[in-house]
């Protein structure tokens, strides 16, 4: 059965974005992007950088990790943002959200029913893991239902922000399982937990 994998950068304290919202990697962000950090996504994760960022870097390959994107409103709309209506265009895109209506681009699914039951059927079809993109208010919606966290933890601390979880997942005591780390240079660790 496939995975559904929480992949993202987290500050010390377990932000991963301003308390506005944001791209924090983008223009305006506080996350500290540096060389390194780059390399190991180009080499471990290419399907995770935005279609603009693999062309940039001439990456064509599919990926081993990752055939399915997840996002919610918020992260979506860092995209649209910047005038991208799909960021991953070589992944099966899905949009979960109850406010918006319609999507630019048609490649993308516009999901408005229950994620849980999306995400359950998603996990019973054949293909490689799902990646849950973003943001924290999906991934507290989806709680039970991620397999795998891969945190890209930085050494930095914000104070406030939007959690990992976002703000209105209940109380849930989970054990994980650290299955993989890499230290890079820079101080950025990327840590893999399975959950128990």
């Amino acid at each position: 059965m496939r995975k559904l994998v929480y992949f993202i950068a987290t500050t010390l304290d377990g932000h991963i974005a301003a308390p506005s919202g944001g791209d924090p990697t983008g223009p305006d962000g506080f996350w500290p992007v540096g060389q390194d950090y780059v390399e190991h996504l180009v080499a471990e994760y290419p399907e995770t950088l935005p279609g603009p960022a693999r062309a940039a870097f001439g990456l064509t390959a599919e990926g081993t990790r990752f055939d399915t994107v997840l996002e919610g409103t918020n992260t979506y709309r860092i995209g649209l943002d910047a005038g991208v209506t799909n960021a991953y265009p070589h992944l099966r895109h899905l949009v979960f959200s109850r406010s918006l209506t319609e999507l630019p681009d048609p490649s993308v699914e516009l999901v408005a029913t229950d994620p849980v039951a999306r995400v359950r059927e998603l996990k019973q079809e054949d293909g490689r893991d799902i990646w849950l993109c973003g943001g924290g208010e999906l991934a507290g919606t989806l709680y039970a239902e991620i397999d795998r966290l891969v945190l890209k933890l930085s050494p930095l601390s914000t104070g406030s922000g939007i959690p990992l979880f976002g703000r209105s997942v209940a109380f849930e005591p989970r054990g994980w399982q650290l299955t993989d780390q890499t230290a890079l240079k820079s101080g950025v660790l990327f840590l893999t937990y399975d959950r128990v």
